[in-house]
């Protein structure tokens, strides 16, 4: 119950803005578990440039690809330490992401920090850039 009311009292503290994008995290968080081709095309820019803490570098096509086609498999991914900050149409996310992988049928755990920009656009909150870092 105290973690309940904890949450609920961030989301409280967030603009509408800040939880408009707290939305979309949580969308792509999912998105990428469940390997959902359509949900990751909706909410990445097409501009979108995915970086990853290996120095991989993405676009939109590659990203859900890789996901969808079991490259990158996310069996679960927790994140946490979130920080959202809002720039006029700009949002700068900042997490830790903790996950169960099985990458290529591999399983495996991976724990980094990740950077996210989001452009508000007249269609929502899209990601247009994604950079991971080891800790």
């Amino acid at each position: 119950m105290l973690t309940c009311f904890l949450f609920s009292t961030v989301i409280m503290a967030q603009s509408k803005e800040e939880k408009e994008v707290a939305v979309q995290v949580e969308t792509m968080r999912k998105a990428m578990v469940d390997a959902d081709k359509a949900a990751l095309e909706k909410i990445a820019a097409d501009e979108l440039s995915y970086g990853h803490s290996s120095g991989l570098i993405e676009n939109k096509a590659a990203f859900v690809g890789s996901l969808v086609s079991g490259k990158f498999d996310f069996v679960t991914i927790e994140l946490t330490d979130q920080t959202i900050k809002i720039a006029d149409n700009i949002a700068i996310v900042r997490h830790k992401l903790a996950a169960e992988t099985n990458n290529e049928g591999k399983p495996g755990t991976t724990n980094i920090g990740v950077l996210l920009i989001w452009h508000k656009l007249p269609g929502g909150w899209k990601l247009i850039a994604r950079q991971a870092f080891k800790l």
